[in-house]
């Protein structure tokens, strides 16, 4: 690469985009803003700034060097919220650990990520001690805990959380760092296969921050996120740095509220007491609130929500709005950080009826700034943006994972053809909005046709009786495969909604031209719940295997 590259004057600073340099701008004019925890302690955003400098000097303490890899197992908590700076600030690298993994894989991710250290809450401690004699990479455990008493454990702890931040001073100097030193890493959530790592440099990281929060501040009213809101996570802190948004939280200085383990009651009054106004969070947990008894009194009027990791359904996009939440579709990936696109209105469209609003809450979105992103076929040609041609959504962007962590052979498959590739189909309309139809491998293939089995599960939502809904595909013998649906219902819907009741609404869409004949569910089955994946997405693999042709023994 040649051009005209600029000098540097030999004393000028080539500011790197370090995840410290998050703190530079709240620091100066929020030093004294809140962060919550659920069990009522608070403290400010120099307090923060002041246990992440000392978390770092423990974690040296304990042996921990620049290049080490420190695993954390925690809720959603303030001291994740510390370990989110504090590991990468001093040169280390964070494994967000997913506690929702089988043991097994845990137990992969762990040793393949080569932690030193892993942070570990007393919730957590019967996971390692089943795999403890197996676990050869890491040196230290340390203790965190919310009661007052240690509880009883065959894991060797070296040190409490708290205790261990006695030994770490508040002033403590973070190193200059490369920016393209690796900050973190976590693992996908092995549907197809073991898990594979992902990493991120700072420099992404602080790329994710800047690029999200352009996009979040850009609508003049509606689907943002600014500095007078109060942010409670909804997303478990060890899934893609809950989606980044920690990092602009901090980075804005606005208030932030830390909801522990995902409790109804707890979420409710937090929502409550704290005015909280901007989360985001899986369709499964939105899900929960709205139909929980200690939320049915709490004013979600002045709630934003961002949905992701599955498909928003109308029929809950529609319940959120009754409830007055300003509800809004995000989409992206392990691999990408995660945010590629959000689903915001275009200022013209504000006016427009609820129907005509949902139709746009419920997609994919618009690519928000620095994200390229294309539809092709699959020799990579570029598909038309008109609403209906569907192909494979690849993209480029500067915050995406590189690779997979010493994983070579899946790495080309990724960024085959110099473009990341999502396994996710989809469309995109004249006005940019792309909506996803599928995943290549859950696309149903039945009579020559490729059916959405989120467009099912989408209309089958809609129907008043309907609690949940998941669409898979079964082989058969003479159309390749056909649509399967399971159906959760409502609370006293059991005995009056017959199998037929849901196909025939099913066909009012074939009757209006919305879908393909091919559409309508083969069989329907009512179950009592549908099995998810540790991130809360439906878990597509196992229910092929659980009602799908099964095996002759």
């Amino acid at each position: 690469m040649s051009g005209n590259l600029i000098e540097s004057t030999p004393s000028a600073y080539g500011y790197p985009l370090l995840i410290k340099g998050l703190f530079t701008t709240s620091l100066a004019n929020r030093p004294q803003q809140e962060i919550v925890s659920a069990n009522g302690s608070r403290y400010t955003l120099a307090d923060l700034y002041g246990r992440v400098g000392q978390l770092a000097g423990a974690l040296e303490s304990l042996g921990v060097r620049p290049g080490d890899t420190v695993g954390v197992m925690d809720w959603d908590t303030t001291r994740y919220l510390e370990a989110y700076f504090a590991v990468p600030m001093m040169g280390a690298v964070l494994h967000t650990i997913n506690v929702r993994l089988p043991l097994e894989q845990l137990l992969y991710t762990i040793e393949h990520a080569e932690d030193k250290v892993v942070l570990v809450n007393s919730d957590f401690l019967p996971l390692l001690e089943a795999i403890k004699g197996r676990i050869s990479t890491v040196d230290k455990y340390v203790l965190l805990s919310d009661v007052n008493e240690r509880p009883a454990t065959s894991l060797p702890i070296d040190a409490e959380y708290e205790e261990l931040l006695t030994k770490g001073m508040p002033d403590y100097v973070f190193p200059e760092l490369d920016e393209n030193t690796r900050a973190t890493t976590f693992y996908t959530t092995g549907t197809t296969g073991l898990p594979k790592g992902v990493y991120f440099s700072h420099r992404q990281i602080v790329l994710h921050t800047l690029g999200a929060l352009l996009a979040f501040s850009t609508p003049g009213s509606g689907q943002r996120f600014h500095r007078d809101d109060v942010y409670m996570p909804l997303t478990p802190m060890f899934h893609v740095h809950a989606w980044g948004i920690p990092y602009m939280a901090t980075f804005m200085g606005v208030k932030q509220v830390y909801p522990g383990r995902y409790l109804p009651d707890v979420l409710a009054r937090l929502i409550r007491d704290e005015q909280v106004t901007f989360s985001h969070c899986v369709p499964t947990v939105l899900h929960m609130i709205l139909n929980s008894e200690a939320a049915r009194d709490v004013d979600l009027s002045h709630w934003k929500v961002v949905i992701g990791g599955s498909a928003l359904p109308r029929g809950l996009a529609k319940a959120a709005l009754d409830r007055g939440i300003d509800i809004f579709e995000g989409y992206g990936l392990s691999e990408t950080a995660p945010i590629l696109s959000l689903a915001q209105l275009a200022p013209e469209m504000a006016a427009r009826d609820e129907d005509a609003r949902l139709d746009v809450l419920t997609r994919t979105g618009q690519p928000i700034s620095l994200v390229e992103m294309h539809i092709v076929d699959e020799e990579m040609r570029d598909l038309p943006h008109d609403g209906k041609t569907a192909g494979e959504i690849v993209v480029r962007a500067p915050w995406l994972t590189q690779g997979y962590f010493k994983d070579s052979t899946h790495s080309e498959q990724l960024w085959r053809g110099g473009y990341l590739h999502t396994g996710d189909i989809g469309y995109i309309d004249a006005q940019g909005y792309l909506q996803i139809t599928d995943r290549i491998k859950d696309v149903i293939k039945t009579g020559g046709e490729w059916i959405s089995s989120l467009e099912i599960e989408d209309i089958i939502s809609q129907h008043p009786a309907v609690s949940e809904a998941a669409v898979i595909g079964i082989p058969d013998e003479k159309w390749g495969e056909r649509p399967l649906a399971l159906v959760v219902l409502k609370e006293g819907q059991g005995s009056e909604i017959t199998s037929d009741d849901i196909t025939a609404h099913v066909r009012t869409y074939v009757d209006k031209g919305l879908i393909s004949t091919w559409a309508v569910p083969e069989s329907v089955q009512f179950v009592d719940a549908i099995e998810k994946t540790s991130v809360g997405k439906i878990d597509k693999k196992l229910l092929r295997s659980k009602y799908g042709p099964q095996p002759i023994s």
